[in-house]
């Protein structure tokens, strides 16, 4: 199977299918079991995407594939924090990171799209400096594996540790869709993993400055991203 996989045999029907049969298969399966199966499957045709809140994903998918690439996304509205966790992550794991940037500077598109874009029309802003050079930074992998959990907000309850992104006719991994902010805890203070200091400063989900904020006390964890906009997803995931 591997070998038909790694060869770009499989149809994207077979992939689909494929993607979804193994969804629920392992649908009660450990993390590290999924990603087993992933790295099994895909070989150097997966990798781990990672926003540098945490490095927990990566951190599993070490274990299981030493040297594993993770795509870092650098939108050029990142806090100074997040750079820092993802220099810190390619500096003590054994991981291959790969930063991806946008087709323009933060400079480049205020120059055709004006200045603070993020405020006048946040989608197109997400569209351009993360949709689109995610979709281009992910052109050589078969399957890529996200931190998505189902407990973080509503839109992410139905999240499979395995589906289909037939936005980028990919296969994608959850690994820890079915864990809660306990068992993410549990894990960094077991394995002493890498997180963004902004977590411990109010912040539950870590994106580009202009766009996040702290929480609020019973607020869940997405609050924080584009407040007071109606928006809760960048379109990376749906």
């Amino acid at each position: 199977m591997t070998d038909t996989l790694l060869s770009g045999e499989l149809t994207d029907e077979e992939l689909r299918e494929l993607a979804e049969r193994a969804g629920r298969e392992l649908e009660d399966a450990s993390a590290t079991e999924i990603l087993k199966w992933a790295t099994d499957t895909f070989g150097p045709r997966f990798c781990v995407t990672s926003s540098m809140e945490d490095a927990v994903v990566a951190h599993l998918a070490s274990r299981v594939l030493p040297g594993v690439d993770v795509v870092f996304l650098d939108t050029g509205y990142h806090f100074p924090e997040t750079i820092g966790t993802r220099d810190a992550v390619a500096a003590v794991m054994d991981v291959g990171v790969i930063t991806i940037t946008p087709r323009q500077t933060v400079a480049e598109q205020d120059a055709e799209y004006g200045e603070k874009l993020h405020d006048r029309d946040p989608d197109l802003c997400c569209a351009l400096r993360k949709v689109k050079p995610l979709e281009d930074g992910l052109t050589a992998y078969t399957a890529w594996a996200t931190g998505l959990r189902r407990d973080e907000s509503p839109t992410r309850a139905n999240t499979p540790v395995v589906g289909w992104d037939a936005k980028r006719r990919k296969v994608k991994v959850s690994p820890i869709a079915r864990w809660t902010q306990d068992d993410v805890d549990a894990y960094v203070a077991e394995h002493g993993v890498l997180t963004n200091p902004l977590l411990m400063d109010g912040y539950a989900s870590v994106g580009c400055a202009p766009c996040t904020r702290r929480v609020l006390e019973g607020e869940d964890a997405r609050a924080g991203r584009w407040a007071g906009r109606g928006k809760t997803e960048c379109g990376l995931h749906g």
